[in-house]
């Protein structure tokens, strides 16, 4: 897996008993479907190993969503895009050439698919229109670190991007109510 998923780490081993981790347990009589079965398996469960990470649902659609852009260009890295692929797995900051020399009609369909859709090459994020949003803008900057922090980051942001004052200092409020009530228990008491 080259692309942020949410579920595995990108380019790199994963811990499974069909890999090169665990040689003794790899059983050459398997059928390709049943190694494709195991596969799907652990794609969908949540099963801890080396190479895999834990993310939400929110998260994991976040990048599916983004695949198209990522893939093509790299994570939105500016390397002239149709340059030398040189050796190694996609990755950002190949500006997409990896993929573009391996996969050259999908890169092509994903470029058409990303200016149809209005979306933004550097950052993956629809270009703005001019006309006003609902909800918050939930950029994430390229370059801007490793992905899953990034996903952190927007989630954090949406999550909080609909709570009011009120919400946020829900215990400041909580404290104040509980000492005047104190104070003023105290004030009647002395005075009887």
């Amino acid at each position: 897996m080259h692309t942020p998923s949410g579920r595995f780490q990108p380019s790199s081993r994963l811990c499974l008993s069909i890999s090169d981790f665990h040689p003794r347990s790899f059983n050459p009589a398997w059928e390709v479907s049943t190694i494709l079965i195991g596969l799907l398996s652990f794609m969908t469960s949540e099963e801890m190993t080396t190479g895999s990470v834990s993310a939400s649902e929110v998260e994991r659609k976040y990048l599916a969503a983004r695949s198209r852009w990522w893939n093509s260009t790299g994570g939105g890295s500016h390397v002239k895009v149709g340059g030398p692929a040189g050796k190694g797995n996609v990755k950002a900051g190949d500006g997409g050439a990896k993929f573009k020399s391996e996969w050259a009609e999908v890169d092509l369909e994903n470029w058409t698919w990303m200016k149809e859709q209005g979306v933004d090459s550097a950052t993956g994020n629809k270009i703005d229109t001019g006309s006003p949003s609902c909800g918050p803008q939930l950029g994430i900057a390229a370059g801007s670190g490793h992905q899953a922090h990034a996903v952190v980051d927007a989630v954090i942001q949406q999550r909080e991007a609909g709570q009011g004052w009120l919400f946020r200092n829900k215990l400041a409020l909580v404290g104040s109510v509980i000492f005047i009530y104190v104070l003023i228990a105290r004030l009647l008491g002395e005075s009887s």
